[in-house]
Formats: C-alpha cells, sequence, structure tokens
C-alpha cells in the first residue's frame, strides 16, 4: 500500500476545510434568512412563501409527494381511514415505534402506525413511502368566550411518496386497492361500537372528536327477539332489501338511507330491535339525544361526523325535545337575554326534516334512522311522512308466539301443559315481553317459573280490570258533574293507551 505524499494530504485537508467551511456559511445564511422571514414575513404569507420555495426545488426532484387529510371538507377521507387499516397491518420489524391498543373486552390488539415513522411499501415492484404526520390548526373561536379566544386542533394526515413515473399506476390500481384490502381486513375483525355525542368538543377540535364510543355487546339477535313472526320476517327482509340497493338508490336518485318508526307501549323491547339490526348488519349504533343539542349546526355537524354502514338512534322523539312548532315562540325571549358576544339559533323542525331527507341526509351511504315513540299521535305529521319514517314498526304487547321464544330462550323448554293456560292469559293481559322475562328469569325451575307466570298474569289482568273500572266512575262522575244525562253515561268510553 502505498502513503499519500503529504503535498496531496495537505489539498485533501484544504478542500475539506473548504467545503466545510462553504457549508457552515450556507447553514448560518439559511437560519439567519428563515429569522428574518418569521419576524419581518407575516405568518399568514410565511405559508405561501415557504411552498413556493418548495415548489421551485421540486421541479429538480424526480419524486412526487401526495398528502391524504383526514378530512375532506366536513367528510371524513375515505382514503386515510383505508390507509390506516391497510398499513397498520403492514408494520414490520424495521419499523421504530407503532401506536399498540386493545379494548377491554377485544380478544385482539390494535396497532397502528405512531406519528412522524415511516413505512415502505411495495406494489407491482415499485417503492412507496408512507409516513403519518399531523400539524395543529386553528379551528376558531371558543363558544362564549369571544372573538379573542381561538381553539388549536391537531389535523392528521399521511403522506405517500413515490417516483413522478409511476403517477397513474399509484391514482389507478395503487390507491383502489388499497381502499379494498382495507374494507376486507376491517370486515374480518370489525368490533361493534356504540357511540355517543361528547357535546363539549362538538366544536373546537376534528370531527372525530364530536362521538364518543364504546364497544357494542348487546347479544340480542332476531333469533332471540320476543316478536311476531311474520313482523320480524318483514324488517329482516327490508334491511337485506336496503343494503343491496346501492346501484337502486343511486338510480333513482335518493340519497341511501331508511328510516323506521318504532312505536307502542314502554318497555316493549324497542333497544334489542335495534341492537338486534345492529347485530345482523354489522353497523354500528350512534345514540344522539336531541335536547343536548343547541342549535341546527350541531345536528348537522354531528350527521356528517357518523360514519356509513351505521345506524342512528333518536330515542323518545316526542318528549325530548318540543319540536311540534317549526319556530319556537319563546326564541325572541330567550335571544334577549343571550350574551351579545353569542347568540344561538334554535333546533327546529325544519332543521330536523332537513337532517332526515334534505340536502345534509345525503352526506353519507347506505345508514338507518331509528326513531322510537311512545305517543305516535303526538308526532308532527310531518315527520311521518315517506322518506323520513319509510317503516312503522309498532311494537306491541307480547303476544303468544313471543312467549314461547321467551320460554325456550329463558327455561329451554319448547312445550309444556301450563303453555296452553299462559297463552290464554297473555292474549287478554296486556304484558310486554320484558315483563314476561323478568317474571321467567325469577327461577331456574321450569315449572315453578310458569306457574308463578300464571300466577302473574291472572294478578295482572284482575289489577287492569279495577284500573279501569276505576277509570269508567270517574269519567261517569264528571259527566254527572257537569250536567249530563244518564244516556251519557252509560256511553262513557275508556281511552286505552
Amino acid at each position: 500500500m502505498t502513503t499519500p505524499a503529504p503535498t496531496d494530504f495537505q489539498n485533501a485537508v484544504a478542500v475539506a476545510k473548504a467545503v466545510l467551511s462553504a457549508a457552515a456559511s450556507v447553514t448560518a445564511t439559511v437560519v439567519v434568512v428563515q429569522s428574518m422571514v418569521h419576524t419581518i414575513v407575516p405568518h399568514e404569507l410565511q405559508g405561501f412563501l415557504f411552498s413556493r420555495i418548495r415548489g421551485i426545488f421540486s421541479r429538480f426532484s424526480n419524486e412526487m409527494t401526495m398528502v391524504v387529510d383526514e378530512y375532506d371538507g366536513f367528510v371524513q377521507n375515505e382514503l386515510f381511514e383505508a390507509a390506516q387499516v391497510f398499513l397498520a397491518a403492514k408494520q414490520s420489524s424495521s419499523t421504530t415505534r407503532i401506536r399498540v391498543s386493545k379494548p377491554a373486552k377485544e380478544n385482539h390488539f390494535t396497532l397502528a402506525m405512531d406519528q412522524n415513522q415511516a413505512l415502505v411499501d411495495t406494489f407491482r415492484g415499485v417503492e412507496l413511502k408512507w409516513v403519518f404526520a399531523s400539524r395543529h390548526v386553528d379551528s376558531g373561536y371558543l363558544v362564549h368566550h369571544g372573538r379573542n379566544s381561538t381553539v388549536q386542533h391537531e389535523v392528521q394526515y399521511f403522506k405517500l411518496t413515490f417516483h413522478k413515473k409511476h403517477r397513474e399506476m399509484v391514482v389507478e390500481s395503487y390507491l383502489p386497492f388499497i381502499i379494498d384490502e382495507a374494507k376486507s381486513l376491517k370486515q374480518g375483525k370489525k368490533t361493534l361500537k356504540l357511540h355517543t355525542p361528547s357535546f363539549d368538543r362538538v366544536y373546537g377540535g376534528p370531527l372525530s372528536d364530536a362521538w364518543a364510543s364504546v364497544n357494542l355487546d348487546h347479544p340480542a339477535t332476531f333469533d332471540t327477539l320476543a316478536m311476531d313472526l311474520e313482523l320480524k320476517k318483514t324488517i329482516i327482509d327490508d334491511l337485506e332489501r336496503f343494503v343491496r340497493r346501492k346501484e337502486y338508490y343511486k338510480r333513482v336518485g335518493k340519497a341511501w338511507k331508511r328510516g323506521y318508526l318504532l312505536f307502542g307501549p314502554p318497555a316493549r323491547g324497542n333497544r334489542a330491535l335495534i341492537a338486534a339490526m345492529a347485530n345482523y348488519l354489522n353497523f354500528d349504533i350512534y345514540d344522539l339525544e336531541l335536547s343536548g343539542l343547541r342549535s341546527n349546526a350541531e345536528l348537522r355537524r354531528l350527521l356528517v361526523a357518523t360514519a356509513n354502514q351505521s345506524i342512528l338512534v333518536v330515542e323518545d322523539i316526542d318528549c325530548t325535545i318540543e319540536l311540534q312548532e317549526r319556530k319556537s315562540e319563546t326564541r325572541a325571549a330567550r335571544m334577549n337575554t343571550m350574551s351579545t358576544e353569542y347568540s344561538r339559533e334554535d333546533l327546529t323542525l325544519s332543521g330536523l326534516l332537513n337532517f332526515i331527507d334534505g340536502l345534509w341526509s345525503s352526506c353519507g351511504d347506505e345508514r338507518i334512522i331509528v326513531f322510537t315513540t311512545n305517543h305516535k299521535e303526538k308526532l308532527d305529521p310531518a315527520l311521518l311522512r315517506p322518506g323520513r319514517m319509510d317503516v312503522h314498526v309498532h311494537m306491541s304487547y307480547c303476544t303468544p308466539c313471543g312467549f314461547r321464544l321467551l320460554a325456550s330462550n329463558y327455561l329451554g323448554i319448547d312445550s309444556h301443559e301450563l303453555f296452553g293456560q299462559i297463552e290464554s292469559s297473555i292474549a287478554a293481559a296486556r304484558v310486554t315481553p320484558a315483563e314476561v322475562a323478568e317474571q321467567l328469569m325469577k327461577s331456574d325451575e321450569p315449572e315453578v317459573a310458569l306457574r308463578d307466570m300464571v300466577s302473574f298474569l291472572v294478578n295482572h289482568k284482575r289489577k287492569e280490570d279495577e284500573e279501569v273500572t276505576k277509570v269508567k266512575v270517574c269519567q261517569s262522575q264528571l259527566i254527572e258533574e257537569n250536567g249530563g244525562t244518564e244516556e251519557e253515561n252509560g256511553k262513557c268510553e275508556i281511552i286505552e293507551e
């Protein structure tokens, strides 16, 4: 091996010093310029200036970068969600940091890319680099705090980098492939969720924070529902017809949604039916409490934050909020008492109708809206029209058929000598499936449970007859006090609720 001459070595050292000196000068210049820009250039123009500089340098690069934001306006970006699922399954031993979670009642761990982590995927021999990142943006003014109080929230996004010549392949083949793969992965391990509004986060944050969720572990299925068999079959057929009609809804020009109204006496199994629908379709449930909403704007924001393939539930719509009038008579009085810095509009019937079948109802696909009420007659007729509440389901009292199903579920028997007596008593007495189920749960011995059921039905019928008699006597006395005739007394009507 030859030793470099001293002159050559000194020249190499001099060149290295010159290069390092030039690099230091450039670095110092960049730091000074950047400091000057932050000091002199207004904040609003800095982003524009830096983007132009990056654009100039990008002309000399062979790479292209696509940015996949979490939201496209108000609507969740389907590609972002698909990328999350797809990339979580692509984690390799070279990944240095990942996020891991495990809900309490799930058997598997959920993996996800952590921020500022990179992952390289290969598709048709082409390398594609993914980076998960975030930035903070102003989301507006804090409610009730005036215009000097702003709030920031984090916006998440993916960056996908590849060679420019593969742009067409990425757009036409790779991205659709990711969406299809993500759908398959989600269906294979989807855990149903029950969502409830986070009213304190409806504003001042990303739409994903508008709802909080827990796992939906309700065991109800159509096989366990104590319903009339024909009614049950009608609901199942309607659900199956709905989910396979995507192209049909598009062809006829209607939003891909379906409205249900469940009405009848209390404790008749509304929640069990809704859970059975969710389990049957593998849909999440969004439980919307209208009384917690302050305006139509909040309702719209919650609506666009719901996912596709979901069931939106509005319980007791007749009593959760006053919607009988399209404009509240007391609105002006309330507005006068509110702060001048912040005012709001009411949640109105017109806002609810627009949410059900207006323009905003088209923000999403494959959604079912379920309303419940104990008093259908109290609802505004505008709510009951087809297109808003398409299917009206009368949740009646327990039937003999329903009793047999409950006896099979709770006692494990399909026949007994007391069935005939119980079924005839159930047909005469007005008892809900919940009341029957409660009686069957009181003993593990079928014989004891059924005899107690007979006694319960006899006592229930007797109490019911006594109440009817009291109502009739009171109505007769009222007619007499008002100067009614004996003939009118004889025509006294009993109104059954």
